[in-house]
């Protein structure tokens, strides 16, 4: 795309505010809230949603108040949205130093500098590239067009701002009313080991007339025979996955789904029925048995030991596989971003267009360089070594520097929600594990190194790939690049000096690694650095489930990444997304059978994203709120936690994201008209 064809909607000679006050405030609140949301979302359900959307919506709302112009919502959308981009890439790799037992707790001051020098190398390191990725006429950026009109309608008075903000309210009502540190009001899912009638003998009971794992010592005739129980669990009435399922749409959802009925309805029985009353046995080995136990307690611990090892194996090769499919892109991307590199670093021509100019390039070369010696220190901190630090440091800026512009040219064509940042962090830990071991950095000092590389090189790509997504809307919109790239900092200040604290508020209030937040990536992550540093892999099972993912390859799964991330979830969480899925598919049907126009199309899934991104982020922070609240130690009254009421609000998610986005594009006239079309 060349400056001579192309032109912005604000014209590049037009001088207009851009770098003001309440556009920066905005933009820092944003990426702070967006950020911790998305936090909480990704270690829920190992996704997060690009906030470009969320975060124009918001900005277009409340700069109209204060009488701001489009290229100031224009600075704080890209300075806002940057939150959830860095949160993507912390909770893929941070709370695995808790999950490998290096940490204790968050360490506050070396989670916030792995986090801030990530994020600001993502925004140096894609500057880079910047005018060869936004010019290039060969890439779409779907995300990037699609958000551009959107902001464009809202200068002619068309913002749907509205939809976003009370679905907010929905999902922060049902979050209060479902959750463990709200008035738990409804219990958002059932789940129970049960008997299959004539299979079972005996049942043991404790004093509260509960079945449990029996404990050491009772006798054998007052055993239950486990062998032919089921484990059952129903989708989880939560408005933040039904969301997640809504946006990635039914062939995601169900791929999602379908990793979580292998796991928990095929390997699960399975494991029921070999182990029997051994069941016990095996938990024991690899965690305290507190006698207490219910039997779902005890299947959803031996889960945790069987089964989420092969998950591992399965997302392993799910990654590379994502990377592989890409690799034509991957390699064109390389070659572009280096020769951008040196057509940046020679010609004398400086650009005199506004919306040509970013920040000078010594200057970018200076702060890489200077923010080197930070990281070098960091790893030697780590390692007690300054050999292995300097070569953690030479892998993480080489890697970085790769796979941010790498994650710039994917987000040029499939978009930043599905910018494979965990395959590209995992190819990173891969490579900086084997450097430790050759190195001979055993233990804990070399899994923080490992951590600490692949935890730096997430955030970069994670950043990167928002930032050139961010950047494509101000290009199109006509903003000035440098004015955005300096938004973006701060925006990754922000982020990275408060996210540590949403960490630890919601590790302390649910614990990361549970079932309530059970963090996939990170203990993929966690078990592939300690698997591999400290010798403590159990690869029996990885390997089994890295043969699982070869078979789903050669059968033709579009994505076994997917389908492990979906048995690595908990079953009521990935029934949830699937059902948003559903309700995405029928809604789609229903429109289709319409005959609708382009625009209709457009409409029906403006208005279905800002309500289900409305959703996720209304839960997300009113999870923040209440884990806070718990945090200070304020009891919530008890309530009913009657899991039969979740049916209720299975019944509102579904008809809010059918019925609103329907009717408007019933509303608008977008399809072809019918003599028996009727108004919703």
């Amino acid at each position: 795309m060349s400056n001579q064809a192309f032109k912005p909607y604000v014209p590049a000679e037009q001088s207009m505010k851009e770098i003001s006050f309440k556009a920066i405030l905005l933009g820092i609140i944003m990426a702070i809230i967006l950020g911790a949301a998305n936090a909480y979302l990704g270690l829920l359900v190992g996704m997060t949603v690009a906030a470009t959307f969320p975060a124009a919506v918001i900005a277009m709302a409340v700069l109209k108040i204060f009488k701001g112009n489009i290229l100031e919502e224009n600075l704080a959308r890209t300075t806002g949205a940057v939150g959830e981009a860095l949160a993507a890439g912390a909770i893929f790799t941070i709370p695995a130093f808790l999950m490998t037992g290096v940490w204790e707790k968050f360490d506050l001051i070396k989670s916030s500098l792995l986090m801030l020098i990530g994020g600001i190398l993502g925004v140096l390191f894609i500057i880079l590239v910047r005018r060869t990725l936004v010019e290039d006429a060969e890439l779409p950026f779907p995300e990037s067009v699609a958000c551009a009109e959107m902001v464009k309608a809202g200068q002619k008075g068309g913002s749907n701002a509205a939809y976003m903000f009370w679905a907010m309210g929905l999902g922060g009502l049902i979050e209060f009313f479902t959750s463990n540190n709200g008035i738990r009001l409804i219990k958002p899912y059932i789940n129970s080991v049960f008997n299959i009638p004539g299979l079972s003998k005996v049942r043991y009971l404790n004093e509260d007339n509960v079945e449990v794992f029996p404990p050491q010592g009772t006798p054998p005739d007052q055993i239950a025979q486990i062998k032919g129980r089921m484990f059952v669990e129903s989708p989880a009435a939560n408005a933040a996955m039904t969301g997640v399922g809504y946006i990635i749409g039914p062939k995601l959802a169900a791929l999602t789904f379908s990793g979580g009925v292998l796991g928990w309805l095929f390997l699960m029985p399975f494991m029921l029925f070999i182990y029997g009353d051994n069941l016990g046995d095996v938990v024991a080995q690899v965690t305290a048995l507190n006698p207490d136990w219910t039997w779902t307690d005890m299947a959803a611990s031996a889960y945790n030991a069987l089964i989420k090892p092969i998950a591992v194996g399965a997302m392993l090769v799910g990654a590379f596989f994502t990377l592989f499919k890409m690799r034509k892109s991957l390699i064109t991307g390389i070659g572009r971003s280096i020769k951008d590199v040196k057509k940046t670093r020679s010609g004398g021509d400086v650009e005199t267009l506004r919306t040509d100019k970013d920040l000078p390039f010594t200057t970018i070369v200076i702060s890489i360089l200077a923010l080197i010696i930070p990281m070098v220190v960091l790893y030697h901190i780590f390692t007690h070594n300054i050999g292995s630090a300097l070569v953690s440091a030479v892998v993480m800026v080489i890697m970085g520097l790769l796979f941010a512009a790498v994650a710039g040219y994917l987000v040029g064509i499939i978009g930043s929600s599905s910018n494979p940042i965990s395959g590209l962090t995992l190819t990173t830990l891969l490579i900086a594990a084997l450097m430790m071991v050759l190195m001979g950095q055993r233990g804990n000092e070399g899994i923080a190194a490992v951590l600490g590389v692949a935890a730096v090189v997430c955030c970069i790509a994670g950043v990167a790939g928002d930032m050139i997504q961010d950047w494509k809307v101000g290009h199109i919109l006509g903003g000035t690049p440098w004015r955005m790239q300096i938004g973006g900092m701060i925006g990754v200040v922000a982020a990275a000096l408060t996210l540590t604290f949403s960490l630890q508020l919601l590790h302390n209030t649910m614990g990361i690694g549970s079932n309530d937040l059970p963090a996939p990536q990170a203990g993929l992550m966690a078990t592939m650095a300690k698997g591999i540093v400290g010798g403590e892999m159990a690869w029996p099972l990885v390997i089994a489930g890295m043969l699982l993912a070869i078979v789903l390859i050669l059968i033709g799964s579009p994505s076994p990444m997917l389908i492990a991330v979906g048995m690595y979830l908990p079953f009521r969480a990935t029934a949830c997304i699937f059902f948003g899925g559903v309700l995405k598919h029928f809604l789609d049907r229903r429109v289709g059978n319409k005959n609708p126009t382009g625009k209709g199309k457009e409409i029906v899934e403006n208005i279905g994203l800002l309500i289900a991104s409305g959703l996720i982020a209304g839960q997300a922070l009113l999870g923040i709120t209440t884990a806070a609240i718990k945090g200070l130690n304020i009891s919530m009254p008890e309530s009913l936690d009657n899991p039969w009421f979740g049916l209720v609000i299975f019944f509102i998610l579904g008809f809010i994201l059918i019925y609103f986005p329907y009717k408007k594009f019933v509303q608008s006239g977008e399809y072809e008209k019918e003599s028996d079309l009727k108004e919703v």
